[in-house]
């Protein structure tokens, strides 16, 4: 008995002491990657613009004077270069970003350009007409081209930033360009919440378009199902209203349409009282894998039991669960993400719903968990994959099935071990685990995702966020993520543990999430991008995000 607690003993410290070791090793990796980030475009002068797309920057410039900026515009235009989230997005040079100040001013934009597409159309020149402009929010999608286009034209919202809250509290008014830090900012100050995203440097315009997920879903469902209204820049350079009453179709199109039928400048979200919340990451070794996802399923489980005893408790927003390989340390470690949205009588207490999970007996190194702000939550998880690495997503939808978790976790590890071949430089490799339950997508509007009528059973969302240093390794780890991807899909679809919706904001550029809706949902998003968009601007012209006639590759 002495010898088998002595060994117990000493396999404890042993791991604490690995486990720190990694963990400052991790630390002093996160900082490198900060201080020493790869090189960006220094005098980006190739921009690959053809004579006509170069007299359309001047056509721009002498419309808008003060909100161009040209190559030739040095620190201007190289810090705009510089302000993307993923290095692949950095070295995406366009002939010129515009920046306007007013939705006037993007009206200007929008009709010069639509001019520009419907005459290279007469000219039948359509490879010219396709692909003039990209739009950016935030700039935080690891898809080179998603919010910027080489030669053509980027227009960035980032002045329309405004946030907000109206008179009674009940509602607040954000712009396409703000970003969530700027959002939670105002917001703690003002007791107040609306149902956003939960990392402080996503911008608000692309996470809301394309559905979103937030630490209220499981109070008031999808960040998309809580917008009252919407303000659009149409391709006829117009401006309209949607809302419920007003451009209803459009309204409905926008929540989860992504950037397919105009350009969205202002959304009016729904808002609420709130203070501090309870969130913070737990770290473990990953040593006992098994133990974190029986953990995960055995959560998720008994969330969505109809069981009154076992009723849920939707102020708990979670859990996430991270499995990472970092290829500094040559080591994995595993993160959990744990939140509580409603104030604690006992701050020093975990919530009672996580206290009583099984996530509370996981041997861990190290807890950040704590009362804290939401922007405090929101930084946390900012700080985690910091811009300037070169960056690819790609997700996939299963059930919460235990052996199907368990094949997800092997497909993780065999991407590992591919990867560790050929020795890609600063690799961090991470799994992410995240529930969608039932009953928090149906809370809200009604949105065009195909949840609403999905059978009554938790999902669970699948998603790869990778991150390394040099361009040779680019089409290997793509190549890897989606190999693995297919692995999983291969496996739920044996098991019939699989589901058809793929998460537009984390969907790599060969998915394609609009299948995901369903036939009936893609085919009406065409019809109201046909209705207001009957050229198909914001179809052809407009680079970027994923488009509704497109049919080839996967769902």
């Amino acid at each position: 008995m002495v010898s088998r607690l002595l060994s117990v003993s000493v396999t404890t410290t042993l791991l604490i002491i690995i486990s720190v070791f990694i963990m400052r090793r991790l630390r002093s990796s996160l900082s490198l990657r900060d201080t020493k980030k790869p090189d960006r475009p220094d005098r980006p002068d190739r921009t690959g613009s053809s004579p006509e797309r170069a007299m359309l920057s001047r056509r721009l410039a002498s419309a808008l004077p003060d909100s161009v900026i040209l190559p030739h515009d040095d620190a201007a235009f190289k810090q705009s270069m510089g302000s993307y989230w993923a290095q692949q997005e950095c070295e995406v040079i366009p002939a010129c970003v515009v920046r306007p100040r007013n939705v006037q001013q993007l009206c200007t934009a929008v009709t010069l350009l639509k001019r520009e597409y419907d005459e290279r159309g007469k000219q039948a020149d359509e490879g010219e007409a396709q692909g003039l402009f990209a739009v950016r929010s935030g700039g935080h999608s690891p898809v080179a081209g998603a919010a910027s286009i080489k030669g053509g034209v980027v227009i960035d919202l980032g002045l329309f930033s405004e946030v907000t809250p109206s008179e009674d509290g009940s509602s607040v008014t954000i712009g396409a360009g703000a970003k969530w830090m700027d959002v939670s900012k105002v917001l703690d100050e003002k007791g107040l919440a609306v149902i956003g995203g939960r990392n402080s440097a996503v911008g608000v315009g692309g996470l809301t378009l394309g559905g979103g997920l937030s630490f209220f879903s499981p109070r008031f469902g999808l960040v998309c199902s809580n917008i009252l209204s919407y303000e659009v820049v149409l391709a006829s350079g117009s401006v309209v209203n949607a809302s419920a009453s007003t451009n209803p179709d459009l309204w409905r199109a926008l929540k989860g349409g992504s950037n397919n039928f105009g350009i969205v400048t202002r959304f009016r979200f729904r808002s609420f009282p709130s203070t501090k919340i309870w969130s913070g990451f737990l770290y473990m070794p990953a040593v006992r894998p098994a133990k974190v996802l029986a953990a995960f399923h055995e959560f998720v489980n008994r969330a969505d039991s109809r069981d009154p005893s076992t009723a849920y408790d939707d102020h708990a927003a979670g859990p996430i669960a991270c499995f990472t390989y970092i290829q500094r340390v040559g080591a994995q470690v595993i993160a959990v993400n744990l939140v509580y949205t409603k104030p604690l009588e006992n701050e020093k207490q975990w919530p009672t719903c996580w206290r009583t999970s099984s996530f509370r007996s996981l041997f861990r190194f190290w807890s950040t968990c704590k009362v804290r702000t939401l922007t405090s939550a929101t930084d946390e998880m900012n700080a985690l994959n910091p811009p300037g690495r070169r960056q690819v997503f790609a997700t996939t939808t299963i059930k919460n099935d235990p052996a199907t978790l368990a094949a997800v976790h092997a497909a993780y590890r065999d991407g590992i071990a591919s990867l560790r071949r050929v020795n890609v430089r600063g690799l961090v490799w991470t799994l992410v685990l995240q529930p969608l339950l039932p009953d928090w997508v149906r809370k809200g509007d009604a949105n065009p995702l195909g949840l609403h009528d999905c059978a009554d059973e938790p999902l669970v969302i699948v998603s790869f966020t990778i991150n390394w240093d040099e361009g040779r390794d680019d089409e290997f780890v793509k190549t890897t993520t989606r190999r693995t991807v297919e692995q999983i899909d291969a496996f739920a679809a044996a098991h019939r543990t699989g589901h058809r919706y793929r998460y537009l904001n984390y969907c790599a550029e060969w998915q394609r999430p609009f299948k995901g809706y369903g036939a009936e949902n893609w085919q009406f998003l065409r019809r109201v991008s046909k209705s207001y968009d009957p050229e198909g601007l914001f179809q052809k012209a407009c680079v970027g995000g994923f488009k509704l006639d497109v049919e080839d590759g996967e769902a």
